[in-house]
């Protein structure tokens, strides 16, 4: 099975535990559980819960007790794009080729999805602990799902990039916006696999370095699909980030030194996986694969 089969088949995987722990649209508040269903259900690469069980599984964890944090990082990471999308932000109606939740469920209902993804997203880890999971290991994972989640992580990044918005950005500020915005969220989905498997703290520092590393090297590729891809291959619009006047690595390092760079590190994150034991070739196979992303 090639690397691109073996993708396919773990994110239909992930796909499947996403949507069995999605709540049913009804109630009084269908509305809001609808625009839920509709953001995480738009699709995406899944990328977050399947690093998450990758890293669970090269350190030996075997369980069920994995899937309930797999669901809840796809909820908070769909969460930040529902925010994304609204005007006061990046202002933009489509995502993966659909209209966003803001156009489509109005402004005030997009707030609320992404409000409501992001608080049910600790209701559904939490419920590992019935599953059976360590208990003091599932309290330590819903730490770092916290914390990458808030101040000192997504939001932390998302607050300085937009503050700087129409403004140039200097290297050091951009590389933190892109360590926390984009890398905080993959750094907890393969700390939280490695903690719940049982791995030692020297070992769940290296992960948290390898997807700090991968989390950048993404960022730049989405900056460098912004200018070179189309709206139809995106399945968003492109030049976003020059309608916005933002500074992007590309903007600020030149689009042939982006490539360069983003080659470079994750060059880096795949040498530091190589020192791991466990069986980690498809997650060397899957950084390499984000190196050459189209979409």
């Amino acid at each position: 099975m090639t690397g691109k089969e073996k993708l396919a088949e773990r994110t239909a995987q992930a796909e499947e535990i996403i949507k069995k722990y999605l709540p049913p649209a009804e109630g009084f508040q269908k509305t809001v559980l609808d625009a839920m269903d509709y953001s995480v259900n738009a699709g995406g690469k899944r990328l977050r819960p399947v690093m998450m069980r990758e890293s669970y599984r090269m350190f030996g964890g075997s369980g069920e007790e994995i899937e309930p944090f797999m669901a809840a990082i796809e909820m908070i990471h769909t969460s930040s794009l529902i925010h994304d999308d609204l005007p006061c932000m990046d202002n933009d109606t489509l995502r993966r080729g659909k209209p966003t939740a803001w156009v489509k469920y109005g402004y005030d209902m997009a707030v609320l999805a992404g409000d409501g993804l992001m608080i049910y997203a600790f209701e559904t880890a939490a419920k590992a602990l019935a599953m059976g999971a360590d208990p003091e290991r599932t309290a330590r994972c819903m730490g770092i799902l916290a914390e990458k989640t808030g101040i000192y992580g997504m939001i932390g990044g998302q607050t300085v990039d937009v503050e700087l918005t129409n403004q140039p950005i200097p290297r050091e500020k951009l590389d933190f916006i892109y360590r926390l915005k984009t890398g905080a969220l993959l750094e907890a989905s393969m700390m939280i696999g490695a903690v719940l498997a049982g791995a030692s703290e020297e070992e769940v520092k290296t992960v948290e370095k390898i997807a700090s590393l991968v989390g950048v090297a993404f960022q730049i590729q989405d900056d460098i699909l912004d200018v070179t891809s189309s709206a139809e291959v995106l399945g968003k619009p492109v030049l976003s980030d020059e309608k916005n006047n933002k500074t992007t690595y590309v903007t600020l390092e030149g689009l042939e030194k982006a490539k360069a760079d983003e080659k470079e590190f994750s060059a880096q994150a795949a040498e530091l996986l190589r020192s791991l034991r466990g069986d980690h070739e498809f997650l060397e196979e899957l950084i390499n694969m984000l190196t050459d992303r189209k979409h």
